[in-house]
């Protein structure tokens, strides 16, 4: 809307149109309207035509926000509405005394006499309502009004009766809506928010200047006060932004004289947590040239604001959201966060508190209004800071002097007070701006201000040209004068800067400018090397040579690389960048040792670490982060903060805290958030043991150490839920030989016991109980210990409080049986008293006990206990009227390893107790062992049935000779003993018991041909000289074992030929088949191996399939029934599933079976050689030699170079068993997951 007032002295005209594509103007002149086109960006009244005409004239008009009507307002207080194209649709008087469709409805719950009314109290209900003021005179007649699509809203114009005005809202049918009641002192500025939720206008009251707010019902809705005295200025218009979040208020002086100047002032206010802040104060000045003509937001743009002068000066100013924050190293930041408030700064320092905004720690006032806030660069300066107020003035306020008390510097806000260290006032600058009549006046002439050092200011300015921006360094001198800063340096820039970032470390400033280059500016060079491109970010900062920066459509770079496209805010803390995201997360990456592309990777994965990650309230930004603390702290959409602790944050502070010994600080940091204390050794076991002293002193509580105790375990945090995010190169020194648990135990109470026993003496209990095997005899002697101490009861720990606080880590049952276990009666009865049973019940018990002999009593209560190996101790020493009673216990709890160390060897009783250990291992069937005691005894006749029993027939003749048994009874027990050792094939130690022992060589002979045992049976025929025997059996022997041995051998050679044919048939179809699954379009389908190693025919799935169901009724039976299902399931059958395995299984059966026939037919041949059967060994040697020969062509063949080399294929080969290959089969099925179909 632009208005063009005083063309004449007679008339006023107001042009008004649509700045988003050419479209007719209307031309409002005394009460014609005409219409006519503009073709250049000059206002050029080329023709007029008139479309109607109105005798009472028009007031005001207004198209609407979708340009598709126009509102008229007649000098009869009436309204119009026409299209686009001019052609009336309706017209409606505005002064109505109905409310609109849009009136309150009365319950009648009770008048207003007798309805509650607040703080006010009942005299609320007969106070008088005030009088209503009438609009001043010098508020002109408003030009235009906003309007929502919906809802027209029209200025508050005059009521002839009451002379106040109201606020009425109209539907877009031109339906009155609702109708607000007569307010006092209300301006003509009006503008409806663009979210639709409130209207604003301006309202003079007795003793300020507000803006108010009101509903669409017309009811009022907040306010807040004008920086300006009552009839100091007034408001000319108010402007929403695209978004709702700024108001711009635009205003001027009034005149109070005639020829008095006055000046203009436009005003950006913000809301957040229900306070409205003054952002930013433009002055004008009151040049005739630099006066205000029009105010605007852009319409596409939120934050761009044009301002048209009357020298035809037009401004365009883009904002944007900053966080004025401390910057430094981590020794020196302070983390101070600057806010805004018009003639105040709010400083709230986060390290002492957190406080939201408007309360905040302390408060700077200042003369005028402030538009920008500097903290100092210099890492060890970084508390103080500088404000630039509208009038260019510069303050600078410092910390460190705390004797000087600063009346502009208050404590709190809101009534919050911290008691901090607060700056003062140093100096204050003027800043010359030149304003010749050749240059137009800038109100903003300084943006993106620096503290570079203690007398120097870095500030950037508006070029010449509009594309062009001017760098000054502004340098306190000898020669500034008056509090006047020079223009050390000024530096034209080809473009314009928008942002800027310093690296005080490098003493280098990265310039950007508006078409995305990065310029690199040094402090004392002043040159700018060839830029870097990037897209034009909002928010920058440097990172050693590289720059972080985020758009104002939230892609974060790190210089020319876009790392994310999601970043609502980013903050940088040590080694760590913190983002928050559109996905409503945190995300918290360390950027030690992290290149750009595995930082790309980390923001865009979805499988981010827990530690790294963490949720956050929706719409959530990054203020800052605490310095040597885990506070990071976010500022939510409406304006309250939330401090959270990052995980990685807390993680990464701990383990400084623990490498620079600071246990104290870690320990109460991990208590809080629920850290696990396990950390404390795990970070470094050797620093921790090394230092458990200084652990102890710094903790210095009885109950954090006990907390600390109480959360040891055996698991290693630091691999498990805490790993490291980078690894130590450090080597850590391990002990295998002892548990974490139990070393942290006992190293912690000997440091305790060395400082102060008698302080920690709860602490020491509970690292005995804490032990992976409690120690809680030792505890209960302890307690037991301190009943006579007078020095611990003076230091409040009793023993009735270490018993008690016994009780509540150990259960009071079992920790009366381990009193029990002490002996100590006393003991047992202080426990007992706390504990629910009742004394009817263990005081007789306990008196029974006292009257008993000491072992005996001892072995009762171990009996009594469970601890059967400590009473079979105690009871050894009873005597022998209780040995009874002795071997009872052995048999009934199996203690016979531990009765056989008990007994000397020359009492009776270790002999007893030997038969009883040896008839235990009878029934046991350990028949030689048995035997042996028995021996050792003197009962030869138990140990001769032993021996025989096991088959050991020396040690059953060597029996036999100690009981005298005659020639003849040995002879019996001989061949008894040949006739076992034939059915084990043990022919020839069957054959030395016939000839020894029974005298019959001829026998002997028999059963060494039958054993095939052809050496040793002609050594007995030549000794006795039976040569006959050569002819009758040997001979007819060997030639018997020739022909066995060929028809052998050819039935293997025939199977092994069989089965290779056969496996290489199942080879063949099984890749046939895999290659069919290839063929389907399942590239690297794990199925397709696992095919190829478990089944001929059929696919993995169908054999699982076609098992599964009997697999689930195999593994309810027995052992030997799943060995018999097993077998069956690895069948020889064509078909099976398994028929590759099972042809691999009997191929290296036949090849084992045929390598063990070598010895035997080497044995042979010898035996037919010396009796002249040179053909017939000739035959049998070729035959075996064909069969070693064929097994080893075919070996490659069998068992390929793939399949043995490759890890997950079964173990295969000539040496493999059934049991070794299913086995192997059977983990590479568990390792390889199945295949969804």
């Amino acid at each position: 809307i632009v208005c063009i007032n005083n063309l004449s002295n007679e008339s006023e005209m107001i042009l008004s149109g649509m700045n988003t594509r050419v479209r007719p103007f209307l031309l409002l002149y005394m009460s014609h309207l005409y219409i006519h086109t503009y073709l250049t960006l000059l206002i050029a009244l080329l023709q007029l035509e008139c479309v109607g005409s109105v005798d009472s004239g028009l007031t005001t008009m207004s198209w609407s926000p979708d340009q598709e009507l126009v509102l008229l307002v007649t000098g009869q207080q009436t309204l119009i509405m026409m299209t686009k194209d001019f052609e009336p649709i309706t017209e409606r008087e505005i002064h109505q005394d109905d409310f609109g469709e849009g009136k309150f409805i009365t319950v009648g719950w009770g008048k207003k006499e007798t309805q509650f009314h607040g703080s006010e109290g009942k005299q609320a209900a007969h106070r008088k309502q005030m009088e209503v003021v009438p609009f001043h005179p010098h508020l002109t007649p408003p030009k235009a009004e906003d309007a929502s699509p919906e809802f027209p809203v029209f200025p508050p114009l005059p009521l002839s009766r009451v002379g106040a005005r109201k606020v009425r809202v109209w539907s877009r049918e031109l339906v009155l809506q609702s109708t607000s009641e007569p307010i006092p002192g209300l301006e003509q500025a009006l503008a409806w928010k663009p979210s639709g939720s409130l209207i604003a206008s301006t309202q003079e009251k007795p003793n300020k200047h507000d803006v108010v707010f009101f509903e669409k019902n017309g009811l009022l809705h907040g306010e807040f006060t004008l920086p300006f005295q009552k009839g100091q200025a007034k408001v000319n218009e108010l402007l929403w932004n695209l978004d709702s979040t700024i108001l711009a208020v635009w205003l001027e002086d009034l005149k109070k004289e005639k020829n008095s100047e006055t000046n203009t002032y436009v005003q950006l206010w913000t809301v957040g947590n229900y306070h409205w802040y003054l952002k930013q104060s433009l002055h004008f000045g009151s040049a005739e040239k630099s006066r205000l003509v029009s105010l605007l937001w852009d319409p596409e743009i939120p934050y761009r604001l044009h301002a048209l002068c009357r020298g035809w000066h037009a401004l365009c100013y883009d904002w944007h959201w900053s966080t004025d924050c401390s910057t430094g190293d981590e020794s020196h930041l302070v983390a101070n966060v600057a806010v805004i408030d018009g003639d105040k700064v709010l400083v709230t320092a986060f390290q002492h508190s957190v406080v939201p905004p408007p309360m905040c720690t302390f408060q700077l006032q200042l003369q005028q209004a402030v538009n920008q806030v500097a903290f100092h660069t210099d890492p060890t300066k970084s508390a103080d800071l500088a404000v630039l107020d509208a009038s260019n003035r510069i303050s600078v306020y410092r910390v460190g002097d705390g004797t000087v008390k600063d009346p502009t510097v208050t404590l709190g806000g809101s009534g919050f007070k911290a008691s901090v260290e607060t700056p003062h006032l140093e100096k204050t600058y003027r800043v010359e701006v030149c304003c010749g009549e050749g240059k137009q006046v800038n109100p903003l002439a300084f943006r993106l201000f620096t503290w570079l050092q203690d007398d120097t200011f870095l500030a950037v300015s508006q070029g010449q040209l509009a594309t062009h921006s001017v760098i000054h360094h502004l340098t306190e001198g000898l020669e500034a004068e008056g509090g006047c800063l020079r223009l050390r340096l000024s530096m034209p820039v080809d473009g314009d800067v928008i942002s800027l970032c310093c690296n005080p470390k490098t003493r280098a400033i990265a310039l950007q400018l508006a078409d995305g280059q990065i310029l690199k500016y040094l402090w004392g060079e002043c040159k700018i090397p060839v830029p870097n491109v990037l897209f034009p970010c909002c928010h920058m900062e440097a990172l050693g040579e590289a720059i972080l920066g985020l758009t104002d459509r939230c892609r974060f770079f790190i210089n020319d690389v876009e790392v994310a496209s999601n970043v609502t805010s980013f903050a940088r803390y040590d080694e760590f960048l913190l983002v928050t995201t559109h996905s409503h997360t945190c995300q918290c990456v360390s950027l030690r040792d992290t290149s750009l592309k595995v930082l790309q990777a980390g923001f865009s994965s979805s499988s981010t670490p827990k530690e790294t990650l963490r949720k956050m309230e929706r719409g959530s930004r990054i203020v800052t982060v605490v310095p040597q603390d885990t506070k990071l702290i976010l500022q939510m959409p409406r304006g309250n903060l939330e401090t959270v602790h990052h995980r990685a944050l807390v993680l990464a502070q701990i383990r400084k805290w623990l490498d620079r010994l600071m246990f104290k600080e870690a320990f109460e940091c991990m208590r809080k958030l629920r850290i696990n204390l396990n950390l404390l050794y795990d970070h470094n076991p050797k620093v921790f043991l090394e230092n458990v002293e200084t652990f102890i002193k710094q903790i210095d509580s009885v109950n954090y150490i006990n907390l600390f105790f109480t959360e040891l375990k055996e698991e290693d945090f630091t691999k498990t839920m805490y790993p490291s995010p980078v690894s130590s190169n450090v080597p850590l020194q391990q002990y295998p030989d002892q548990k974490k648990v139990d070393l942290i135990c006992d190293s912690m109470r000997a440091a305790m016991e060395n400082i102060n026993p008698q302080k920690y003496c709860l602490s020491i209990l509970t690292s005995h109980v804490k032990k992976s095997t409690p120690e809680l005899e030792i505890a209960l002697q302890k307690v037991h210990e301190l009943r006579g101490t007078v020095l611990l009861v003076q230091m409040g720990v009793t023993a009735e409080a270490a018993l008690k606080y016994l009780l509540f880590l150990v259960d009071v049952n079992e920790l009366y049986d381990h009193s029990l276990g002490t002996y100590d009666f006393d003991l047992v009865v202080m426990v007992a008293e706390k504990s629910q049973k009742d004394p009817k019940e263990y005081l007789p018990f306990l008196n029974t006990l006292q009257k008993m002999e000491t072992n005996y009593q001892h072995y009762t209560i171990d009996k009594y206990l469970k601890r059967y190996k400590k009473a079979l101790c105690h009871l050894s020493k009873c005597g022998t009227e209780h040995f009874s009673e002795f071997l009872n216990l052995v048999k009934d709890q199996n203690l016979y390893n531990e009765a056989l160390k008990l007994y000397p060897p020359d009492t009776p009783e270790h002999q007893v107790r030997d038969l009883a250990f040896a008839e235990h291992l009878n029934q046991k069937h350990l028949y030689e062992q048995a035997g042996l005691i028995f021996a050792r005894c003197g009962a030869f006749e138990r140990a001769l049935d032993a021996f025989l029993s096991s088959g050991s027939w020396q040690q059953a003749l060597c029996m036999a000779s100690r009981l005298g048994y005659t020639v003849d009874q040995l002879a019996g027990l001989a061949r008894s003993l040949a006739g076992k050792l034939v059915e084990q094939r043990k022919h020839a130690e069957a054959a030395i018991l016939l000839e020894q022992y029974a005298q019959d060589y001829e026998e002997a002979v028999l059963l060494l041909l039958e054993g095939t045992v052809w050496e040793e049976a002609l050594r007995l025929i030549h000794k006795y000289s039976r040569l006959d025997i050569l002819e009758t059996n040997f001979k007819p022997a060997i030639l018997e074992a020739q022909r066995n041995y060929l028809v052998f051998l050819d039935s293997q050679k025939t199977t092994f030929t069989r089965h290779r044919k056969r496996l290489l048939v199942v080879r063949e179809l099984k890749e046939q088949a895999r290659q069919g699954l290839l063929d389907n379009e399942t590239p690297n389908c794990l199925e397709a191996d696992l095919i190829s190693e478990t089944s001929s025919i059929v696919t993995a799935s169908d054999m699982s399939g076609k098992y599964s169901h009997s697999n689930s009724r195999i593994s309810a039976r027995s052992s030997k029934n799943r060995r018999k299902a097993e077998r069956k399931r690895h069948s020889l059958k064509e078909g099976s599933p398994l028929e590759d395995l099972a042809l691999l299984e009997a191929l290296g059966e036949n090849i084992r079976t045929t390598e063990n026939m070598k010895g035997e037919v080497h044995s042979l041949l010898k035996g037919l050689v010396l009796f002249g059967y040179d053909e017939l060994a000739r035959e049998l040697q070729q035959a075996l030699e064909e069969a070693l020969q064929l097994i080893e062509r075919s070996l490659p063949e069998i068992w390929t170079r793939d399949l043995q080399q490759n890890p997950a294929n079964p173990v295969l080969g000539p040496n493999s068993t059934a049991n070794s290959i299913m086995a192997a089969y059977q983990q590479q099925r568990i390792a390889a997951p199945p295949v969804q179909g």
